[in-house]
């Protein structure tokens, strides 16, 4: 799976300078990315460079890194609120520990986080962190995981870089992030504070690196090697981490949506079109298949029916052929229920058969019928006196012949031949 990482500009601040006007707070001072490309999630560098954003390569997954010095971070209790509520929860414990307002605040819990267990909570200024994801979206480069350059962990690792004067009010020079178990400083080489906080000796299994820039300062400042680590391979690690900071209302909810969209586009690009013309091809296959397939079966079903008229006019030579044509099963039986009566044979519905079936299943037990009524291939018998279960049992009789006994009410049954039943 090819990942494209993209390392966001740091959100600028407000800085009071002689010689220039104060930047407006989460302003950007480039429209271009520095980016990563891998082919397989991040293990090898494919491409790297810096462009706009509508210029980036397209990749399976995107991930966006922000600067060390965009996030802070907080160790606190876990609170055992519902997901629903978790951010309100956050904001309330953290109101006093952040620098901003709270509410504007978003924050994202670690990803090993266990509700009323020490976690630790990484705070960004959301409004800045929304409007840099909205105007990758508007090039159509969807970010699907926000990751952290360092994070609290253990062993310590120490990584030195030169600083930008764009955004460090017209001054360049070293700085370290130093992440370790109890958090992630972000210090200038000059000066003592870095001196104060990195211990000395360092804790074993410490990791050094440094942009091929900041590599010479920092070794002098260390007295030992570091390993340089170009800045794409820096955002490469940084993708590889647990953590995802789209949480809560920045969280992806529309992944489906898009992954639908791209795969419809990359379905039209030039490199798919072979496909395109053989399912083409294939459509016109199956249409072409079909009505080939209509066409057998109406032949068919056309020289069954020639037959079928051919055997009714040869038992029936006097019957008319439209009228064979409209139905022919119709008036074949119409035929032969005229020839039975002029032989003397009742028919299936005819009285005498309904007669002997009713006699045939008549209980023992009880008295000949009082009354009947013939009507329309029905045979209405009295059966005043009979209890559900005798009735049951003249129904059960009479069903295996193929005739069937419906209850009239007021003593009454009705014998009838069932429909798809044999004599």
């Amino acid at each position: 799976m090819s990942i494209l990482v993209i390392q966001l500009s740091p959100r600028q601040r407000l800085r009071a300078s002689a010689s220039q006007a104060p930047a407006s707070d989460g302003a950007r001072l480039t429209d271009e990315y520095v980016y990563a490309l891998s082919p397989d999630g991040g293990l090898s560098l494919d491409s790297q460079g810096q462009c706009a954003a509508s210029l980036l390569p397209k990749a399976d997954q995107v991930v966006a890194v922000l600067g060390d010095a965009d996030i802070s971070w907080h160790r606190i209790t876990l609170p055992k609120a519902p997901a629903a509520k978790m951010r309100t929860a956050l904001a309330g414990l953290l109101e006093e520990a952040v620098l901003e307002d709270a509410e504007q605040t978003h924050f994202a819990v670690a990803p090993d986080a266990t509700a009323g267990q020490p976690a630790w909570i990484a705070a960004i200024d959301r409004s800045w962190l929304r409007a840099e994801l909205a105007a990758l979206e508007q090039a159509n480069v969807f970010v699907d995981r926000v990751v952290p350059s360092s994070w609290p962990d253990d062993p310590p690792g120490g990584h030195f870089a030169e600083t930008d004067s764009r955004h460090n009010g017209g001054e360049q020079g070293i700085t370290l992030t130093w992440s370790h178990p109890d958090g992630v400083a972000n210090l200038r080489l000059h000066g003592g504070l870095a001196r104060a906080v990195v211990p000395v000796p360092a804790p074993h299994g410490t990791r050094w690196s440094a942009t091929p820039g900041a590599a010479a300062s920092a070794e002098q400042w260390l007295g030992t090697t570091v390993n340089v680590m170009q800045p794409a391979q820096r955002l490469l690690q940084a993708a590889r981490t647990l953590w995802n900071l789209r949480q809560f209302d920045l969280a992806r909810r529309n992944r489906g949506t898009r992954a639908l969209g791209d795969a419809f586009k990359r379905f039209l690009s030039p490199g798919w079109r072979p496909v395109r013309i053989g399912l083409a091809a294939l459509v016109i296959a199956q249409v072409v298949g079909l009505n080939l397939w209509a066409l057998s079966l109406s032949s068919s079903v056309k020289a069954k029916t020639e037959g079928l008229l051919a055997v009714a006019k040869t038992a029936f030579p006097k019957v008319d052929e439209n009228s064979l044509r409209r139905d022919a099963a119709l008036v074949m039986q119409r035929e032969t229920d005229a020839l039975r009566r002029s032989a003397g044979k009742p028919g299936d519905n005819d009285f005498e058969p309904l007669l002997q079936a009713a006699a045939t299943a008549w209980p023992p037990d009880k008295t000949p019928v009082e009354n009947m009524k013939y009507e329309n291939g029905k045979l209405t018998v009295a059966t005043i006196g009979w209890d559900p279960n005798t009735i049951q049992t003249f129904q059960s009789r009479l069903r295996p012949a193929g005739w069937k006994a419906e209850n009239a009410g007021d003593g009454r049954l009705v014998v009838s031949r069932n429909a798809g039943g044999t004599p």
